[in-house]
């Protein structure tokens, strides 16, 4: 039984190192992929995890199955695709270390999979089923995830969800809405952050909690960047700070939070509308002081925390 099955992207993130006079970066390739930093944060504080998703049979692709596998992720939900190329992201950094994306993905793998392509024996054999909006973008993926959450959902599984709204992969902003807002309403536990509260409604975190409570969502978790985060179910509401680092690549950063607060949160034993006050703020802290600490690593799975680390910095 695994603790948590992903569906969506997997793919290489090339992050920039430097620049020549004329302006062209120099990139380090780093495995990537939402989801795929979601499960590998939950594999490194105890959880057993597996993957849903689509790769091109080429030298990244075989690379990205490698990864994950080291990480002590499932790969055999994983299809190799000989028709289309693994997704490639680029990932360019201000002073602050905040990024800028563009993408190689008209198609990626990810976007190709299909529902038939899906092993649903994994499926059945988890307790908690985690997606994100970038495979709701394009087709065949979106039906695919669509049908596999209706297929959770109907097996009693625990539904988690990140909007990581990533502008260029739209063909809208009202399309990005409306699928978002759809997403919202099938999960039980929510993480979304302060921006993308604001790119769905214009209001403050709190309000946005509440919002997403409203949809149906047990457990609302909004992050704040550097200033950690905000934690809201029918019992309280808290907010936790994160503590002080000296960020160089804030990628990955909220899917570690997310990973990190789920594998919190299993670790209680309870459903995510019964957790306490104090129970909640444990997840909060362990959480924003995890994605804190990867922020001073570059890339996305290569740079979750050890948990004895976490736990010294909160």
């Amino acid at each position: 039984m695994y603790d948590v099955v992903a569906i969506g992207e997997v793919l290489i993130d090339f992050a920039s190192k430097s620049a020549d006079a004329d302006g062209y970066p120099t990139m380090a390739a780093n495995p990537g992929g939402a989801p795929c930093n979601f499960l590998s944060a939950l594999n490194a504080y105890g959880k057993k995890t597996a993957f849903l998703g689509k790769v091109g049979d080429d030298v990244f692709g075989h690379l990205l199955l490698g990864t994950l596998q080291k990480a002590g992720i499932d790969t055999k939900g994983i299809v190799v695709d000989p028709d289309v190329f693994t997704t490639l992201a680029f990932v360019t950094f201000d002073a602050s270390g905040d990024r800028s994306f563009s993408f190689a993905r008209k198609p990626g793998a990810d976007t190709q999979l299909r529902w038939e392509e899906l092993n649903r024996t994994i499926l059945d054999n988890t307790r908690v089923f985690h997606f994100g909006s970038l495979s709701l973008t394009d087709e065949p993926a979106r039906t695919a995830t669509q049908k596999a959450i209706a297929y959770a959902k109907v097996s009693g599984k625990l539904i988690t969800y990140d909007p990581n709204y990533r502008a260029p992969l739209w063909k809208t902003e009202q399309a990005a809405k409306e699928q978002m807002l759809w997403g919202l309403q099938q999960a039980d536990v929510v993480k979304i952050s302060d921006e993308e509260v604001r790119f769905l409604w214009g209001c403050t975190p709190e309000e946005g909690a509440d919002r997403v409570l409203a949809l149906g969502a047990k457990l609302a978790m909004v992050t704040l960047g550097p200033e950690g985060c905000y934690l809201k179910n029918r019992n309280a509401a808290v907010r936790a700070a994160s503590p002080k680092v000296h960020p160089i690549d804030t990628t990955g950063a909220g899917d570690i939070f997310g990973g990190s607060a789920v594998a919190q949160l299993l670790d209680t034993g309870k459903a995510p509308e019964d957790l306490t006050e104090a129970e909640l703020l444990h997840i909060a802290r362990f959480a924003a002081t995890a994605a804190s600490l990867s922020t001073e690593t570059l890339g996305g799975i290569p740079s979750i925390p050890k948990k004895e680390a976490v736990l010294a910095r909160m």
